[in-house]
């Protein structure tokens, strides 16, 4: 089984592409559909990477990371957001929060895979 990755999207085809785009290279895939669910789900398990958007209800993607790098157990937790997002200011408020990359939705399945195998290795 490979590396446990959690993405978090409030999108079902959103998280269903992008499940099926890593699936493929053999990563175990866990979906939450909000921020507050992957916190549910991060308090029963440890990732080796989460995927994430910012655009949400309920807490965004810039909310969740802040909680992810508050919590010991998750603070070195590579994040990567998955977003329609483009504009700088929105980036560097996800790096601040500790981002590890930002790809902008639409996105080709390759760049996706190569910068989860940057991230997770």
């Amino acid at each position: 089984m490979g590396a446990q990755i959690l993405i978090v999207d409030d999108s079902p085809s959103m998280r269903q592409m992008v499940n099926f785009t890593l699936a493929e290279d053999g990563y175990e895939i866990v979906e939450a559909d909000s921020g507050i669910t992957a916190i549910r789900e991060l308090s029963v398990f440890t990732p080796k990477l989460v995927i994430t958007d910012i655009n949400m209800p309920g807490m965004s993607g810039i909310e969740l990371i802040k909680n992810i790098r508050k919590d010991s157990k998750s603070k070195f937790l590579p994040v990567i957001v998955l977003t329609t997002e483009s504009e700088q200011g929105k980036q560097d408020e996800g790096k601040s929060a500790g981002a590890t990359a930002w790809l902008v939705k639409p996105f080709t399945p390759d760049k996706l895979k190569e910068t989860v195998k940057k991230v997770v290795g």
